[in-house]
C-alpha cells in the first residue's frame, strides 16, 4: 500500500491535468484494476481446480510425464 504522502502527491498531480487527460488517467486506472482482478481470478480458479484435477493428473498412465 502506498504511503499517504505518495497518494496525495499523485492526486495533486492528477488535479493539475486538463479534463481530457484526467479521463485518460481514469481509463488507465480502470484497466489496471481489471487486469489485477483478472489475475486474482485466474489464481483463485487455478487453486480451486487443483484438487479436482489431481485425480486426472495423478495416474500411472501419465507417470512418464512426471519425469520430464
Amino acid at each position: 500500500m502506498p504511503s499517504p504522502s505518495y497518494t496525495q502527491d499523485l492526486l495533486d498531480k492528477i488535479r493539475t491535468l486538463p479534463d481530457d487527460k484526467i479521463a485518460e488517467v481514469a481509463d488507465f486506472v480502470e484497466f489496471l484494476k481489471l487486469k489485477t482482478d483478472e489475475q486474482q481470478l485466474a489464481r483463485a480458479t487455478t487453486a480451486l481446480s487443483e484438487h479436482a484435477f489431481a485425480k486426472v493428473w495423478d495416474n500411472d498412465a501419465d507417470a512418464e510425464y512426471d519425469k520430464l
